[in-house]
């Protein structure tokens, strides 16, 4: 019987961005150079996949360091943490390395900075998430307000407009931050923001490779987890752009395929901390079902690369 012919619309740049591979590497070697068991605080990038490799190579994942014993190391996760951790962790004299990306880092060094000159900082981000809990940690409570959308803005109370600035989480949605921005200025005309936007490349880059095909499919996929911001974040996009069939998906078994008879055309694209391993297990689970035909659409390269901390790169250590 013939297969149905499917384009698949590849979105470029998709899946692991610097930070998140920054994060991994710093598990990896943690394990190489100390030996297993190494301790993670969260989980070091919202992904099963990635979590349960990292589990079978010797890492243990805790939400808490009351989790971790004394004498083996912790590491941190790339969304950040609150000071209070670090701080915990020493009073322990728990060994710790910080895998939070430097563009959340960045984050917390505005808030800090904006603290140190007493301005109420309002903070642009989604409750709960943990680079949220982590952002707002790093200053006394009470000093950051958080605001989840345009609607919040038009309604936050501020007690000094004159001493006000806003920051924001790294992996929000490019369109609607705007829009919250915008209200915020045209109601503090003074309020202080970033020198450079807080949403970082890999955010950015992946809404607007998504941007580039959303319109020209009949469905499309996102290849990441239920947890991670930036990949629900491009789910939004796309259906903003009338691709109702836009959907999360963390592997192709969760692939509901009889959602999508009838399609000629499928975009794929992953969130930043979803390995290429499943976008090619999502492409060959369609090439048993299609005649497929791949088109790569890439609006952007990137270059991008982290340090890694001192200790793990004093020396190679081999994968």
């Amino acid at each position: 019987m013939t297969k149905p012919h499917l384009t698949i619309l590849l979105a470029g740049p998709r899946g692991f961005c610097a930070g998140v591979e920054r994060a991994i590497e710093i598990v990896e070697r943690a394990i190489t150079k100390f030996g297993p068991p190494v301790y993670v605080r969260h989980e070091i990038v919202h992904n099963r996949y990635v979590v349960e490799g990292l589990e079978a190579k010797g890492a243990v994942f805790v939400e808490d360091l009351d989790e971790v014993p004394a004498d083996v190391p912790v590491i941190f996760s790339a969304h950040g943490v609150p000071k209070s951790v670090p701080a915990e962790a020493k009073q322990r004299k728990i060994f710790y390395l910080d895998a939070t990306c430097p563009l959340v880092s960045k984050v917390h060094r505005e808030a800090e900075r904006h603290a140190r000159h007493d301005r109420q900082i309002i903070l642009i981000g989604h409750a709960g998430h943990p680079e949220v809990i982590g952002t707002m940690g790093q200053v006394p409570p009470g000093r950051i307000l958080l605001v989840e959308s345009a609607e919040d803005a038009r309604s936050v109370q501020i007690d000094d407009p004159k001493h006000l600035a806003f920051i924001t989480q790294t992996t929000l949605s490019v369109d609607d931050t705007a829009r919250t921005i915008d209200v915020l200025r045209q109601r503090f005309p003074d309020i202080h923001g970033p020198k450079k936007e807080d949403i970082c490349y890999a955010t950015t880059n992946r809404q607007e490779a998504v941007k580039a095909i959303a319109q020209r499919c009949n469905a499309l996929l996102v290849v990441g987890a239920p947890n991670s911001s930036n990949s629900q974040r491009l789910v939004e996009v796309a259906r903003k752009l009338g691709c109702d069939r836009a959907m999360l998906v963390q592997r192709a078994d969760c692939i509901d395929w009889p959602a999508f008879e009838g399609i000629g055309c499928l975009g794929i694209t992953a969130g930043a901390s979803a390995p290429e391993v499943l976008v090619e297990e999502v492409i060959a689970a369609c090439r048993e079902r299609f005649e497929v035909t791949i088109e790569e659409v890439t609006v952007t390269s990137e270059s991008v690369q982290f340090k890694l901390p001192r200790i793990l790169a004093e020396k190679k250590i081999p994968a």
